[in-house]
């Protein structure tokens, strides 16, 4: 392998993806930011959910929202729950009710009307975030999704589809946390910035 070439290659085809979520999902990242920035408004919280890298984003934007990521923003913590991070509950989840039903099960005993999930599925069809989706519809949730690919299962269940648009898996993952800290900083402004 020609080491120098790959790190040419993997960088272009990020930003080329990149430069394709500007034109494929820009409208859909607006709307994504109107429904959060209506949640946190009226006094509701965003739970997320995902697996593996999926996983690790959502303790990411959690952690941006409950902190903050403009640091010339000052302002009260935004309630964001990472579904990813008590290994104590998803290891007796998944030994107890099954792995398929750990996210389901945090989403019905946390989550009520006028909250949203976020769902991320870089293939879109994660059996537990399907579950996780379906449950929160049955509580009364928007549900917003970053997905990958074709969008999978998830695209036509989730009220708003945010897809990727790559096949690469790793590409699909670096476009969804630029989407998510654009969000993050669009709510913050929406609901902080300077008038």
């Amino acid at each position: 392998m020609n080491k120098k070439k790959f790190i040419t290659e993997s960088l272009k085809e990020s930003s080329e993806t990149k430069l394709k979520i500007e034109q494929k999902c820009k409208e859909d990242i607006l709307k994504a930011v109107n429904i959060l920035s209506e949640v946190f408004g009226n006094g509701n919280k965003l739970l997320l959910c995902g697996n593996g890298g999926s996983a690790a984003d959502c303790q990411h934007i959690a952690t941006e929202l409950m902190i903050r990521l403009s640091h010339h923003i000052q302002r009260p913590a935004l309630p964001a729950i990472a579904l990813t991070t008590d290994t104590s509950n998803l290891t007796a989840g998944g030994n107890d009710i099954g792995f398929e039903n750990v996210f389901a099960r945090n989403v019905e005993g946390l989550g009520n009307k006028g909250d949203a999930l976020i769902a991320i599925s870089t293939s879109g069809n994660s059996g537990n975030v399907i579950e996780a989706v379906e449950m929160a519809h049955t509580k009364g949730m928007k549900v917003i999704g970053l997905l990958g690919g074709e969008g999978g299962k998830l695209k036509t269940i989730v009220d708003l589809p945010i897809v990727i648009p790559s096949s690469n898996i790793q590409r699909i993952q670096e476009g969804h946390i630029t989407v998510a800290h654009i969000i993050c900083e669009l709510v913050e402004d929406e609901l902080y910035g300077t008038p």
